[in-house]
């Protein structure tokens, strides 16, 4: 472990105050004025009540038609539609920073500090296009192959088995996310990028601090908290990233900064993708976790059948991914004139995709509101994305769900929610903040 811990460099008023009017300030007045005019996308983006339920305004959406224009360019609810543009090359993450008003890009220009950078921001992988896309790709790629995932698996196990000795010793109610969903996650990433467990608390913190960073317009109080807290996450990894150049070991990050010089990373490339992988590590499984035990209580007969034979538990992480998905919507930039559902879709043109809409799409699954663990084409989710941005970590995320939702029924077979689970105050990603259970 490292000595002494890091020091995060302080905030820059006026940068931070900059920062957060062309990232978030702007977006949100007009997401609002959106909102006052009708706008359904901006509703999901803008209203608690939808973000609580989006499920409603989703069919409302699918009625309107396949691709459905809105003040933010174009949205989709349907799954062929939002399979197509995820795997099409006329569409990438990026955007064109040179079109954008000359105000807009002093404001990037003077608010840029690799410190206050978070996983929504260049170049971290989720929001670059080919060829630093596909060059982050392969140095990650080959930590998550099957063959590799797969030598997680005692590893998660003894985890899970640890987390639940620890809750066999309580009573009364628990928050099964801070003391199960969150914790089991965030160990299995510390091991494979070679952190020290002991910080897992602070991952949780930075996690969430980052993952509020992709919704557009945070509150400016809310924004200068996770700024801080991603100031601490970047003060850490540099001085990791030190200590693993001096002592490197047999994790992801060793061999990242210990890339020869023609392949090397810049600094900032190194933060943007180990940033990306602590944080996505764990985000999706905590949200895939928390929302597999409330589905599950309110389906209990299916909670039942999965005590009595373990064997579905695969099937029914997938149609949990189907049913309320961990990621709830994702965009892409038109690069190309291309035509899609009918329609020509112009350069620069941005498209939602609506991936929760896309995996209950009728077209693809019959009685799709319908939660059911033994449905036979739950896999034909988009629930991990599609194309080349599809998630890196989606096998390692499966791996960890299906053992510590195994391994939590075998050892509270009665376990059932026993208060009013709280949501996260997330839109681009749906899980749970609190999650009261009694574990017999």
């Amino acid at each position: 472990m490292d000595s002494a811990p890091a020091r995060a460099l302080p905030l820059r008023p006026a940068r931070t105050v900059v920062r957060w009017g062309v990232r978030h300030g702007l977006p949100a007045a007009y997401l609002r004025r959106s909102v006052r005019a009708g706008d359904p996308v901006a509703r999901f983006l803008r209203d608690r009540a939808v973000r609580d339920d989006p499920f409603p305004l989703y069919e409302e959406l699918r009625a309107r038609g396949p691709l459905v224009p809105s003040s933010l360019g174009l949205a989709t609810t349907s799954h062929a539609v939002a399979r197509e543009v995820l795997r099409s090359e006329s569409f990438g993450v990026g955007w064109d920073r040179s079109a954008a008003p000359g105000w807009v890009r002093w404001a990037l220009a003077f608010g840029d500090d690799l410190d206050a950078s978070g996983v929504a921001e260049p170049p971290s992988m989720l929001v670059v296009d080919p060829p630093d896309h596909t060059r982050f790709r392969r140095l990650v790629n080959r930590a998550f192959t099957p063959r590799a995932t797969a030598q997680f698996e005692p590893s998660i196990q003894g985890t899970a088995d640890r987390l639940l000795d620890k809750l066999e010793r309580r009573t009364g109610e628990v928050d099964l996310v801070g003391t199960y969903a969150a914790q089991l996650p965030v160990l299995v990433i510390a091991e494979l990028l070679g952190v020290p467990t002991g910080r897992r608390e602070d991952f949780l913190r930075w996690g969430a601090a980052a993952a509020a960073t992709l919704d557009p317009g945070l509150p400016f109080r809310r924004y200068v908290a996770a700024e801080r807290a991603l100031r601490a996450m970047h003060a850490f990894l540099r001085q990791h990233f030190a200590r693993l150049r001096r002592e490197p070991g047999e994790d992801l990050v060793s061999r990242l900064v210990g890339l020869p010089e023609d392949e090397a990373l810049t600094e900032r490339e190194l933060h943007a993708t180990v940033m990306l992988l602590l944080g996505a590590g764990f985000e999706t499984t905590v949200n895939l976790l928390g929302n597999a035990v409330v589905l599950l209580d309110a389906h209990r007969d299916q909670w039942k059948a999965l005590v009595a034979d373990p064997s579905g538990w695969t099937g029914a992480v997938e149609e949990v991914l189907r049913h309320d998905s961990p990621v709830q919507l994702t965009g892409r930039t038109a690069t190309a004139a291309v035509p899609v559902a009918g329609r020509e879709v112009h350069p620069g043109t941005r498209v939602t995709v609506l991936l929760g809409a896309a995996n209950r799409d009728p077209e693809v699954f019959p009685d799709p509101a319908r939660f059911d663990i033994t449905r036979a084409d739950a896999r034909e989710h988009l629930a991990f994305s599609a194309g080349i941005h599809y998630c890196v970590g989606a096998g390692l995320a499966r791996l960890e769900a299906v053992i510590g939702l195994r391994s939590l029924a075998e050892r509270f077979p009665d376990l059932r929610v026993s208060g009013a689970p709280v949501r996260r105050d997330l839109r681009t990603l749906r899980g749970f903040e609190h999650l009261p259970v009694r574990l017999r």
